[in-house]
């Protein structure tokens, strides 16, 4: 008999030969340029992941950077501020952008730079000089000048809140010339010279009256301006009720300290806010936020602000899509996605983990398709207790708490091959770092051996991998009936709508970036 490892059968043959090699070593499909510079710009944070160094990916970033055509790497800049809501990936990017491209820098430089901590996250990450200089330019300087000028006292105060480099440090920097004596006299007070205070703005001379007494109701100014000083009960009350979403989000706990909660009206209040829809979309916020919150929540919360929590959590996650036919989702809780979600930085690192997010995405699906099985894997597919009646955060810590062992991405579609299973729709969701099913020999992946095999029970069957860590590989390779997406927002979503409904192909995602306008 010939020799069956030259003379494969032709359905063999068909399947796509692996590209390059993943970081455990193992055969993988590499992403275009331009898909790659679009997953790492909805997955990167810049900190230290099981595979990867913060340098590392920073590295791999400005070299994409510097591949892609100036007007992909503009709209990626865009897509990562605006529909991934990410934080130092836009400003790096557009960091590149001022030296390759100046003119279209200075067009999209508004659309990224939204708020003052990215104002100065911008400036800091261009003095570093880890994207080719260590000035400003006179690009990026101009532009800098130009947001200090037109932004609005309540966005320059925002902006005068941290360090490395502080808004005194930018405005030494770049010398905006005020338009007005208003503006002159904020800038003169932000940077500790004299200045006419009946200048200032109404707020900030609150704020010094208030500062020199703590008494009466509290200045408008943020709240992190009031933080040190003495405040009371119904000060802290006044914080909460004026706060925005994801301020009130971010210090529940210390808002119980503080003596908030013990009076019912402010628990009613601040639960409403929590679940008013209106307010969890304006604040853009992660899914897994909510987690967060929900994870660090005092024992001694009020039950009402922990359903809260649970309710902006269903909120949240309502573009998740609502498939007809059989839906799978497989979430990876296998041990190199039990790193922090944003990394590893000492002292910063997130709670949240790599497994977390995909537990959250595999609760949500279930949470909108009630018939939808999930099957997490490590190694083999682990068997998980859950009920679509649960809240979803419920759910999530149920499979999260599965996390550990090796990476076998082809392991639920063999487990649905050897029951004859052919659902309509797959969604994994992963670090695409598998290793344990490699094999010396096959020119394919495992996890594209297997799609195959299941695709010959079901012609129509469509496979969505959600990429959440920044490593540039995947298990299945991206072709008509197989998406590759990467992020944490609920943009992801809407895409994996689009290509389950047949509305859109394969390369939907990239095609995407490309239609915005510059």
């Amino acid at each position: 008999m010939a020799n069956k490892s030259v003379f494969a059968s032709i359905r063999g043959r068909l399947l796509p030969k692996a590209t390059t090699v993943n970081a455990e070593g193992a055969p993988a499909y590499a992403y275009s340029d331009a898909h790659a510079l679009a997953q790492m710009a909805a997955t990167g944070t810049f900190g230290g992941l099981f595979y990867q160094s913060a340098q590392d990916e920073l590295t791999r970033v400005v070299a994409l950077a510097e591949k892609v055509e100036p007007a992909f790497l503009a709209q990626t800049a865009i897509y990562a501020r605006q529909s991934g809501y990410m934080k130092d990936m836009p400003a790096v990017l557009l960091a590149v952008l001022a030296r390759r491209d100046p003119a279209l820098f200075r067009a999209v430089f508004g659309r990224v730079v939204d708020h003052g901590k990215m104002l100065r996250t911008f400036v800091q990450i261009v003095r570093s000089g880890q994207t080719g200089r260590k000035s400003l330019g006179s690009a990026p300087k101009a532009m800098v000048q130009h947001w200090l000028n037109t932004a609005s006292d309540r966005a320059i105060l925002n902006a005068n809140i941290g360090n490395d480099p502080s808004l005194k440090d930018v405005i030494r920097m770049v010398h905006p010339k005020p338009e007005t004596a208003e503006r002159e006299a904020l800038f003169a007070w932000i940077v500790g010279r004299p200045c006419d205070v009946s200048k200032l703005p109404e707020a900030v001379q609150d704020w010094m009256t208030f500062n020199e007494g703590a008494d009466g109701d509290l200045p408008d100014v943020p709240f992190q301006m009031l933080t040190q000083l003495p405040l009371t009960a119904d000060h802290w009350a006044q914080i909460a009720r004026k706060g925005s979403w994801q301020m009130v989000r971010q210090n529940l706990n210390t808002f119980l300290r503080k003596g908030v909660f013990a009076d019912a009206r402010m628990v009613e209040q601040v639960a409403a806010k929590l679940r008013d829809p209106k307010a969890v979309s304006k604040a853009r916020a992660f899914p897994y936020q909510m987690m967060v919150a929900a994870k660090h929540a005092s024992d001694e919360m009020p039950r009402e602000i922990v359903d809260a929590l649970h309710d902006a959590m269903e909120l949240a996650v309502r573009n998740v899509p609502k498939v007809s036919g059989e839906v799978v989702v497989c979430p990876d809780v296998s041990a190199s996605m039990t790193w922090p979600v944003t990394g590893y930085r000492k002292g910063a690192s997130s709670a949240v983990r790599h497994v977390d997010v995909a537990a959250l995405v595999a609760a949500s699906f279930m949470r909108v398709n009630r018939k939808c099985q999930v099957l997490p894997f490590e190694v083999t597919v682990r068997n998980a207790r859950l009920n679509p009646r649960d809240t979803i955060l419920t759910n999530a810590d149920r499979l999260s708490a599965l996390a550990g062992g090796g990476t076998n991405c082809s392991a639920p579609l063999r487990q649905l091959n050897e029951r004859r299973r052919a659902p309509d729709l797959v969604v994994f969701v992963s670090d695409n770092q598998s290793w344990v099913d490699a094999r010396g020999g096959r020119q394919s992946t495992a996890m594209m051996h297997e799609w195959a095999a299941l695709k010959r029970r079901n012609p129509q069957a469509k496979l969505v991998c959600i990429d959440i860590a920044p490593y540039g590989t995947t298990q299945a390779q991206t072709r008509e009936d197989v998406l590759n997406i990467g992020g944490f927002s609920d943009a992801v979503f809407d895409r994996i709508v689009d290509f389950a409904k047949g509305r859109q192909g394969s390369e939907h995602w990239v095609q995407e970036i490309e239609k915005i306008e510059l």
